[in-house]
């Protein structure tokens, strides 16, 4: 179910998925590849989400090349990836 991102004080242009009660997917649907300057754009989206849900489990789904640099400071951050 897509979740409004205004919800949660994101731009509207953010595609937010809830798969669970607690468990929200931010969707990046693209094809050039996600770098690090995403990756930390990613980890603000995801701590804003926790602001609101503090008990929110975060998962991005991904259906472009992923940095391994990026996946690594994602998940090092407790964010999970999901290649589509």
């Amino acid at each position: 179910m897509i979740i409004d991102p205004k919800k949660f004080g994101l731009s509207s242009k953010t595609v937010i998925e809830q798969i669970s009660k607690n468990n929200f997917a931010i969707v990046i649907s693209r094809n050039s590849r996600v770098i690090m300057a995403d990756g930390e754009k990613l980890l603000d989206k995801a701590t804003k989400i926790k602001e609101n849900q503090p008990k929110a489990i975060i998962t991005v789904k991904i259906s472009a090349p992923l940095c391994s640099k990026t996946k690594q400071f994602l998940e090092e951050h407790g964010i999970s990836i999901h290649m589509m």
